[in-house]
């Protein structure tokens, strides 16, 4: 008798966790809410990168009240968040899942959704939003070269996060043949430590003007082991060269697409390589954009951890420095794993 007892209470607990975890109501309208077609595009393009609005009314060329809806309905369905940027409004995929919310239904429906591939007018006009964002960064830093620095100190002295990012380098054990780029140098000044400690550095920038201050830096300072390309991280990847560890000091939040950085990053890094970011984590002090020419003010740390696991990168250490300001720096580490053996082999027999 006191075997079936605990068998009958256990039967009772499975039925109670069970009417927990899942909620038919909410199931069902998460089926509803993709039963549009144009809502599972939007769900479609959201995958990798966020959008405001406005730029998602350009995308599908729908008016803003009718994409305002569609956003509401995928929103109350647990499909899509909004992430306020000062006075803007963005939507991405959710990274934060709500208690109530059925985690797992979500998934499996994204996984469903990204079987498709998307139309060449939706790729098309995803990066036309993306030239336009990037077209605004470049024009700020084209008016603001001489004075980049002053604006950056509004935020963090470049001593404040320079020396941690540095060590976070070194202690990863890269051996001084290393190649090592970074993203965006600014006025060049990272580039003398990681040119006195590693055989070969590559300075990566779409601003001509940022990108010729630091070859007058480098000039300056006698570092002749430093290379020079004009151009985005998609445009190097072109080139076909691999390095052993990338490093973006205050740039990801200068990127139209930080989503894709990781991806290139992942397809830039030899295997075991490093990817070390420096940067804001997400804050509402709108002047920075004006000021600063910031696109985005700052990110989760969520946000990081996911983009860098969607690309295949695993999450190494992490630093926070919380500055007087208000504002907070992150410094993270990812590591591009070694492909493993049986994987090889079995590719290279298909």
């Amino acid at each position: 008798m006191q075997n079936v007892s605990v068998a009958s209470h256990a039967s009772s607990q499975l039925s109670t966790s069970s009417s927990a975890v899942f909620d038919i109501t909410a199931f069902s309208q998460m089926l509803k809410a993709c039963a549009d077609p144009l809502r599972v595009q939007i769900l479609q393009v959201l995958k990798s990168d966020t959008f405001g609005v406005l730029e998602l009314t350009q995308l599908f060329g729908t008016k803003q009240s009718g994409m305002s809806h569609h956003l509401k309905v995928l929103s109350k369905a647990g499909l899509v968040e909004a992430q306020r940027e000062g006075n803007a409004i963005f939507y991405r995929r959710p990274f934060n899942r709500h208690p109530e919310q059925d985690a797992e239904a979500i998934e499996q429906m994204f996984r469903l959704i990204d079987r498709f591939a998307l139309s060449e007018s939706l790729q098309q006009g995803i990066e036309e939003i993306r030239e336009q964002r990037a077209v605004q960064s470049r024009a700020f830093f084209a008016r603001h070269a001489e004075a980049f620095s002053a604006h950056q100190e509004m935020i963090s002295d470049y001593a404040q996060y320079a020396d941690a990012s540095f060590e976070l380098l070194s202690k990863s054990g890269l051996s001084r043949d290393a190649h090592v780029l970074e993203l965006g140098p600014g006025e060049g000044w990272f580039l003398k430590p990681l040119a006195m400690s590693f055989a070969q550095v590559t300075a990566l920038d779409n601003s001509k003007a940022m990108l010729s201050k630091a070859q007058r830096f480098a000039l300056e300072e006698g570092l002749n082991n430093v290379n020079f390309y004009l151009g985005d991280t998609q445009a190097y990847r072109k080139e076909g060269i691999r390095v052993d560890a990338m490093v973006m000091n205050m740039v990801l939040h200068h990127v139209p697409t930080p989503a894709q950085i990781f991806e290139d990053a992942a397809a830039l890094l030899h295997d075991q390589g490093l990817l070390v970011v420096c940067d804001l984590s997400h804050h509402n002090q709108e002047w920075a954009r004006e000021n600063c020419g910031d696109i985005w003010l700052g990110f989760e740390p969520q946000e990081l951890s996911n983009w860098a696991s969607r690309a295949g990168l695993k999450e190494d250490e992490s630093v926070f420095i919380g500055l007087r300001n208000g504002f907070q720096i992150q410094l993270r580490t990812f590591i591009k794993p070694a492909a493993e053996a049986g994987a090889s082999a079995v590719s290279t027999l298909l």
